[in-house]
């Protein structure tokens, strides 16, 4: 299972110097900084050829921070709770 997990992560669009936008910085962001830098990660994940493996790890481990599959925080914990019931 965990080379499926690296074949998948290797072809990530997230992969390279941009990465960091998907996760918060150190320090303190604004709420309309947040909301900009999710939307550029967001972008680059519409775009991705394994968005919905991403997505899957993310629930699957769940992930606490960043945008993973095209999803923040928030809409990843709505979208499991759904799922739940």
């Amino acid at each position: 299972m965990a080379q499926a997990l690296d074949t998948w992560q290797i072809r990530a669009s997230c992969r390279g110097p941009h990465a960091e936008i998907f996760f918060p910085p150190a320090h303190a962001e604004r709420k309309e900084e947040k909301l900009q830098r999710e939307a550029h990660a967001k972008a680059i994940c519409s775009t991705c050829s394994v968005q919905s493996d991403c997505l899957d790890y993310a629930v699957r481990i769940r992930e606490p921070h960043g945008i993973w599959g095209g999803l923040n925080e928030m809409e990843r914990k709505l979208l499991t709770d759904r799922q739940a019931g």
